[in-house]
């Protein structure tokens, strides 16, 4: 059927709207008078009939080709647990008026299906037929209810769309975290195992050129870098199914600091690490989590200014807000403010660095991760070519 108007059958306004379109499609097809009233009755009997026994029945009038003529259809589905009785005059008087009318049960309902054979003087074709369509698709609301009900329509299937939007999103981003997670497992242990052969050959007391010791030194180095990216990538799935856990314990602030600062002049040599630490303190961390933290910033810190530049470490006790607040100052080339909104989102890097430095865009990610599971705050400063500031607050672990 070529479908012209569609019609909810919800209560007895929609029966109004029924009548007048039934009415309106049998008008624009050139039919009598007294046929646009037949074809409008029948339409309008069953119409009352189902609203009186459901609020969710459905009006479809189009047309229909049969051979070299066509037909004109109204068929009307609604619930197949409805039955009609003697009582439903309405369902017995609409028979009587179209020439064919059928009552059958489909896999999702009952149809009626009603139609009149067309006389050939009308001259359909499909040029004719489209144009119909479009008018019927284009034409105004009858009255103030057809209007709030196209809107309603419009608004419901916006919904529907961004529904099957989110959940179609959420079963990619469910499909890719799993895939994550096993890819990472999978690449860990040769990894795993890679590493450990480069250590025990460097470690061979058996003679070895200068040469050969720089290979394996680039070995581990990369080992180091791929265990990194896949360290990452498993703490991403682990935070995407809510698994990131901690074991935390009280640790002197100043102390733990003090002891990531010191592994860091050995990872990054060519900076110098300054440090201005306030009054010590406690804190209730997990010191693998945020040894984590700091090596990812410390090391940002480092990839992104120029070598025998400072960096500076400081922390301040704010006693009335109960935290410890550290910073990370660096003498880089600093981020545009598009870049410090964007900088904690999963995967962002920026365009200025996609080709000049390797990484994934999800360090920064973890980090606020970490430090919200904390229970702290992270935030950073920086201006286009001079430098940024990291900010991170550690609640204390006893109030002071």
């Amino acid at each position: 059927m070529i479908k012209i108007v569609s019609i909810s059958l919800e209560n007895e306004m929609d029966l109004v709207l029924a009548h007048k379109r039934s009415m309106k499609v049998a008008e624009r097809l050139g039919l009598t008078i007294a046929t646009q009233t037949t074809f409008a009755t029948a339409v309008s009997e069953i119409a009352r009939t189902v609203i009186e026994h459901t609020d969710d029945g459905l009006l479809d009038i189009g047309l229909e080709q049969n051979k070299t003529r066509y037909n004109l259809v109204a068929k009307v589905t609604f619930n197949k647990d409805i039955l009609f009785t003697n009582a439903d005059a309405g369902f017995y008087y609409a028979q009587k008026l179209v020439p064919e009318f059928e009552l059958k049960e489909t896999e999702t309902g009952n149809l009626i299906t009603m139609k009149m054979s067309l006389p050939r003087s009308l001259k359909l074709e499909p040029v004719k037929i489209n144009l119909l369509k479009s008018d019927f698709a284009e034409e105004l609301p009858i009255n103030a209810y057809e209007d709030i009900k196209q809107r309603h329509a419009t608004l419901n299937k916006i919904a529907t769309e961004q529904e099957e939007e989110l959940r179609q999103s959420k079963l990619v981003d469910e499909k890719k975290t799993e895939f994550i997670s096993i890819a990472s497992h999978e690449l860990k242990t040769p990894m795993t195992i890679l590493k450990a052969y480069t250590q025990m050959a460097k470690a061979t007391a058996e003679p070895m050129s200068e040469h050969l010791l720089g290979l394996l030194n680039k070995i581990d180095l990369q080992s180091n870098k791929l265990m990194t990216l896949v360290q990452q990538l498993l703490d991403i799935s682990k935070i995407e199914n809510g698994n990131l856990q901690y074991n935390m314990s009280a640790v002197s602030v100043n102390t733990f600091l003090h002891d990531q600062v010191a592994v860091m002049r050995h990872i990054l040599p060519y900076h110098k690490f300054v440090t201005n630490f306030g009054e010590d303190a406690d804190v209730l961390i997990d010191e693998l989590r945020l040894e984590q933290v700091l090596a990812n910033l410390l090391g940002n810190a480092g990839k992104y200014s120029d070598k025998y530049t400072d960096i500076l470490i400081s922390t301040s006790l704010l006693i009335d807000k109960g935290v410890i607040m550290v910073s990370i100052t660096d003498q880089g080339r600093g981020m545009t403010a598009e870049t410090t909104a964007s900088i904690f989102n999963k995967f962002y890097r920026a365009k200025d660095v996609l080709k000049s430095h390797t990484g994934l865009g999800v360090g920064l990610f973890i980090t606020s991760k970490i430090i919200t599971d904390h229970q702290g705050e992270i935030w950073v400063e920086s201006a286009d070519g001079n430098g940024s500031t990291f900010y991170f607050t550690i609640p204390l672990a006893t109030k002071i």
